[in-house]
């Protein structure tokens, strides 16, 4: 049975179109992305605070495959739709996109999103999307992050049981 939730948006025209009738509303567009393979409390942090820049909080998900391109042919642990079931649980996420390229930033072009989020982990790091948000007067905020919470540290402890 597949995992159904009105917030998985599975094709771009759609969610272009509600993004589209939320901006004509006058709503503030945040956009944010990752691959929540095991959500922690670490994501809900950071979710959360997304959420408090604006009214729409669109999650751009990676998909498995784009997952398996940067961290690891074991990774993701739980597949993609599984991942954004999960998501669409969360009360302040709006909608939820999972993206197959290596990088969101065809994404964040295609939204326009008035602001990108991201944890200030990435403080000096390349940001994708980073370069056409500032180019259309765009807005990149870096959030606070819980330290030592992550997937990664998860799997390592879970790996310590066996």
């Amino acid at each position: 049975m597949k995992l159904k939730n009105p917030k998985i948006i599975d094709d771009i025209s759609t969610l272009l179109s509600l993004v589209d009738k939320d901006k004509a509303n006058d709503k503030s567009i945040v956009f944010t992305n990752g691959c929540f393979d095991i959500i922690h409390s670490g994501h809900i942090f950071i979710l959360e605070q997304a959420k408090s820049k604006g009214d729409i909080l669109i999650v751009g998900l990676n998909s498995d495959i784009s997952i398996k391109n940067f961290k690891s042919a074991n990774r993701p642990v739980c597949s993609e739709l599984d991942r954004a079931y999960v998501l669409s649980s969360i009360s302040c996420i709006d909608y939820i996109y999972i993206f197959s390229d290596d990088t969101p930033e065809k994404l964040i072009k295609d939204i326009s999103p008035d602001i990108l989020v991201k944890g200030k982990d990435y403080e000096g790091r390349d940001i994708a999307g980073s370069k056409y948000m500032l180019e259309n007067n765009k807005r990149i905020e870096l959030v606070d992050i819980i330290e030592g919470k992550s997937t990664s540290s998860i799997i390592n402890r879970i790996k310590k049981f066996n």
